[in-house]
C-alpha cells in the first residue's frame, strides 16, 4: 500500500525525531526557519535548555536580555529568546503549557550538596549533562550560562522567595521553538530527584525538528 501524499510530505519534513532518556543530555542543530518541538512525554519533567549560534559559540542565549526584552521572567507563546549580542535566536511559536521558567537554574553536584546534604554529591546533575554535550562541540564549563527550564514551575512569592514546586505540565504537552538563526540546542533532561521539578521521578522527553 502506498503512503498517502500528506503523510509522506510530513515525514520528509522531519529532520530529527529522538526520545531523550530520563537523566540524559542531548544536543542538535536547528537551522533558521526550522521548528524544534519538545514533548513532555509522561508529564512533570523539566527540560533544562541552552542555545548557541551555530557559527559562533560565543553568541549564546542571554536570560538577562530575554527577560528585559519582554519585561517578564516567564516564557510564554510569543516570547523571543535573545542572545548576548541582542539578536533573536529562537521564538516560542506555540506552547500547551502556561509558562516556562527562566530563573531556577541548573542543578549541580555542588548545589545538590548545599541544598539536600552531602549524601547527594555523587548524584548526576544538569551541569554534568551540559558539560557532556558541550565538550562534544568544542565548548566547556565557561560556556554554560543561565538556562531555561522548560515545563518547570518556579513561582515567585510576594516577598521575592523562589519556590521549586510541582509542575504544571502533563503527559504529551509541548513547546514549539522556531529558529531565528542557525543554532545548536543543548538540553539536559533533568535528573533531579530531591525536589518536585520532575515529580521525584525523571522521565523521557521527545525532540522533533521540523523543516520550515
Amino acid at each position: 500500500m502506498r503512503e498517502a501524499p500528506e503523510a509522506a510530505a510530513a515525514a520528509a519534513a522531519i529532520a530529527v525525531d529522538v526520545v531523550v532518556p530520563a537523566r540524559a543530555p542531548w544536543s542538535g542543530v536547528v537551522r533558521k526557519g526550522q521548528t524544534l518541538r519538545i514533548i513532555d512525554l509522561e508529564g512533570n519533567q523539566s527540560a533544562d535548555f541552552l542555545v548557541y549560534n551555530l557559527h559562533d559559540l560565543a553568541e549564546r542565549y542571554s536570560a538577562q536580555d530575554t527577560i528585559a526584552g519582554q519585561s517578564n521572567i516567564y516564557l510564554r507563546a510569543g516570547t523571543t529568546l535573545m542572545s548576548n549580542e541582542g539578536a533573536p535566536m529562537m521564538s516560542i511559536a506555540t506552547t500547551s503549557v502556561a509558562y516556562h521558567d527562566t530563573i531556577g537554574g541548573a542543578c549541580s553536584c555542588e548545589s545538590n550538596t548545599l541544598r539536600y546534604g552531602h549524601h547527594t554529591k555523587a548524584q548526576h546533575a544538569c551541569v554534568d549533562n551540559f558539560l557532556s554535550a558541550l565538550t562534544r562541540r568544542g565548548a566547556g564549563k565557561r560556556d554554560i550560562v543561565s538556562n531555561i527550564n522548560f515545563f518547570m514551575n518556579v513561582p515567585v512569592e510576594d516577598d521575592g522567595t523562589l519556590g521549586i514546586v510541582d509542575g504544571i505540565s502533563a503527559p504529551g504537552l509541548t513547546v514549539d521553538l522556531r529558529a531565528e538563526m542557525d543554532v545548536i540546542v543543548v538540553v539536559s533532561n533533568c535528573p533531579q530527584i530531591n525536589n518536585p521539578c520532575n515529580g521525584f521521578n525523571p522521565t523521557p522527553v521527545r525532540m522533533i525538528v521540523v523543516a520550515g
